[in-house]
């Protein structure tokens, strides 16, 4: 997955210690070294972040069967969980849900005690944490039997909860017909439906889908069909998942098939852009894929474009990817997030950490696994090339933050109440992916490392495991390297990766994007060199025949050294801003931050345009966050209630806490913030007058990261 996230709270080391989940789950991720001691009892697995008793259960399968009100912006009907206990004298059924779920009723019955009818059950809801609440179920007495299956049935509305994002018909791309998204990662899917909402159990589901007509119903499902005459959807998923990859959309959406097991999703307007993007791409990526990490599980690979309101820019629901279609516009972009969104059926799919505290399992061995797919489709050089971007933003962010914050831990520890989703970061994704580049280096030849990680999948395939799993099958995989002890080599201890602050003890050798990178780092030194470049001296570089990627790594490094010499920016623009107006927003994005923190007047017409153009959170959070730490507020203010009315509800009110911080803006009955402005100068032209006084950013604190300080989109 590929998240924005504006805070990293801050953290400690305690602990709720659970019993050992009845889902199934393996290992400790509170011994992670080097495997367990001979003979060690196994402790208890740890989920601060789910309030449900799943240890007492196991989740045999769920059914969904809801419809979906788009005037009231509601789903209704039922949940059904097939759940047997594992545990003697079992009396209370705790789910994790959310204050936005309306729970109706709540019965059980035993099959096979027909035709005895279901038993009304008592229930409450306690609070739990501000991402959700404890539903407590008293189950009947007798009825409840070790290892007997029950089904607990649980009839409930949605309101407007985290999962659920209602698209009015103007915010959709074809601007025609409403457009309902559900994104479940990490713990938002309890206010989607009742769950044990932890990655620790997995299940099989079903679902069945009423929607208005002409509208059209996905779900992260391995089979569907539809009833045209009753407009209902049936969707089965055979193959055990998290609750967190349970994913639904229904809007106006069309299809083309772009391969024998893969077809693209999207809004009519968008959909032959989509197609013509990814062609015949996706089946050859699965193809290296498979080659290298073993079959693809789940049968199908179908993508599913969704508005610029998607909050992030994809996620990898089994058999249909979410990604936003603003990446559409660059080509390098999308083809590395949809990769990695297909290593994500391997890595983080098919074996899964079992806690929010070592994301890394998932998104470390996936960004492993994409940039072992690229290298293979796409030649070693263009890989260095985009890990090169990703690790100067890692490091950028370690700038920020400071070697010891805990932020920087591949296994992070943290209290109750703190949201797993605000701990996706970067060192999540390349800290982690720096570990498992460091344990191919051990294995001594990346082919052979291949087969480890083929052989890791089909061991805990449908499994949830920890860091102590990974690492005790890698040493039993390759005994050579447990007798030499390699967990315990100074400064590279596998305990230091996975518990030490600070930046990854090792980093792959990416000399081999030389080619590539070179031109790049020189042309910025030239710019930073204390004598203006000259003209002939530039002429050697011509970024219009560079990669995507190596723009926007000379972009970074020229943000690294913000703010310039006025002189040195209206160079800059007089060279380059004509042609990153061609390019893609990637691109754009970076001038334009270059631009709002050096002040330059001159190219903030380009900033406004930018901004009324793209409504996503990707493009626009970072954007603003910059004019606001800046001398340019009011023009932010101005650009806000301009374009306020085509933004998603929730990106507004981002937008509005960024821009007043210390107060809430005033409001209109449809949400819409209304304008204190008195008067301010015609779009596309600067302000005469800017602000004189720059808002305090949250970047120079250790608990917080703002977009803006990273120069990269997640």
């Amino acid at each position: 997955m590929a998240e924005h996230n504006q805070t990293s709270p801050t953290l400690c080391c305690c602990r709720k210690s659970l019993p050992v989940s009845g889902g199934r789950c393996v290992g400790d991720p509170s011994q992670p070294s080097a495997g367990p001691r001979p003979g060690a009892p196994p402790c208890p697995l740890v989920d601060v972040a789910s309030a449900s008793n799943f240890m007492c259960f196991r989740l045999r399968h769920f059914h969904l069967d809801l419809r979906l009100n788009f005037a009231a912006k509601e789903m209704s009907g039922w949940l059904v969980l097939d759940l047997v206990p594992v545990q003697p004298g079992v009396n209370t059924l705790i789910l994790d849900s959310h204050p936005s779920l309306l729970i109706h009723s709540i019965d059980c019955k035993v099959p096979g005690d027909e035709p005895k009818e279901p038993t009304s059950l008592t229930y409450r809801v306690d609070p739990f944490t501000d991402y959700g609440s404890s539903l407590i179920i008293s189950l009947p007495d007798g009825t409840v039997k070790q290892d007997k299956l029950i089904q607990v049935t649980v009839r409930y509305t949605t309101t407007e909860g985290p999962a659920i994002w209602w698209l009015d018909s103007e915010l959709t791309c074809g601007q025609s017909r409403p457009l309902v998204f559900t994104q479940g990662h990490s713990v938002c899917n309890r206010s989607f439906f009742p769950c044990f909402d932890t990655p620790a159990v997995k299940s099989t589901y079903t679902a069945t889908i009423r929607v208005p007509d002409g509208l059209t119903v996905l779900m992260s499902a391995s089979r569907s069909s539809y009833s045209k005459l009753d407009r209902i959807f049936q969707f089965s998923m055979e193959f055990p998942v998290p609750s967190y990859l349970v994913a639904l959309v229904a809007g106006e959406l069309q299809h083309v098939d772009i391969g024998p097991r893969s077809r693209v999703w999207a809004e009519p307007c968008l959909l032959s852009c989509a197609v013509k993007k990814l062609g015949g791409s996706v089946e050859r990526w699965l193809g290296v894929a498979e080659d290298l990490f073993g079959p693809y599980l789940w049968g199908r690979c179908d993508i599913v474009f969704l508005p610029p309101s998607f909050p992030i820019v994809a996620m990898e629901n089994p058999c249909l990817t979410f990604i936003i279609a603003s990446i559409l516009e660059s080509s390098e972009f999308l083809l590395i997030d949809v990769i990695h969104e297909i290593a994500h059926g391997w890595f983080g799919n098919a074996v899964t950490n079992a806690t929010w505290e070592e994301m890394w399992l998932s998104e470390g061995l996936a960004t492993y696994a994409q940039r072992r797919i690229t290298t293979v489709a796409y030649g070693e050089a263009f890989t260095c090339l985009e890990t090169v971007v990703r690790l100067d933003a890692l490091h950028r962010q370690l700038r920020l933050l400071g070697d010891n914050n805990p932020v920087s831990k591949l296994q992070v520890k943290f209290e109750p109440g703190v949201n797993p989703s605000t701990l996706m970061n970067l060192f999540t994704y390349e800290k982690g992916f720096c570990f498992v580049s460091y344990l191919s280096e051990l294995s001594g030849d990346v082919r052979r490392f291949d087969s480890f990680l083929k052989d890791y999948i089909s061991e805990f395939k449908f499994q949830s495991v920890v860091a102590q799993d990974l690492i005790a099958y890698f040493l039993r995989y390759f005994p050579e390297l447990e007798d030499a002890a390699v967990s315990q080599r100074e400064g590279l201890e596998f305990e230091r990766w996975l518990s030490g602050c600070g930046p990854p003890p090792f980093e792959p050798d990416l000399s081999a994007g030389g080619a590539l990178i070179g031109p790049v780092q020189e042309l910025c030194d030239l710019w930073r060199s204390t004598e203006p470049p000259d003209q002939q001296a530039l002429a050697t570089f011509d970024l219009s025949a560079w990669s995507t990627f190596q723009v926007v790594l000379f972009l970074d490094r020229m943000l690294d050294h913000s703010p310039l010499p006025n002189e040195v920016m209206a160079r800059l623009s007089g060279c380059y801003s004509s042609l990153f107006d061609g390019l893609n927003a990637e691109v754009q994005i970076r001038w334009l931050q270059m631009v709002v923190r050096n002040t330059f007047y001159p190219d903030l017409p380009r900033v406004r345009a930018f901004l009324h153009k793209h409504t996503s959170r990707m493009y626009t959070v970072p954007l603003y966050e910059d004019l606001v730490a800046g001398v340019m507020k009011c023009v932010a203010v101005e650009i806000f209630y301009q374009t306020q009315r085509r933004l998603h509800p929730n990106l507004r009110r981002t937008l509005q806490l960024i821009l007043f911080p210390n107060s809430s803006a005033p409001t209109s009955q449809n949400g819409a913030v209304q304008s204190i402005v008195a008067s301010s100068s015609p779009s596309g032209s600067p302000l005469q007058t800017p602000a004189t006084t720059a808002t305090a950013s949250a970047a120079g604190t250790t608990a917080a990261m703002a977009l803006r300080d990273v120069n990269v989109s997640a």
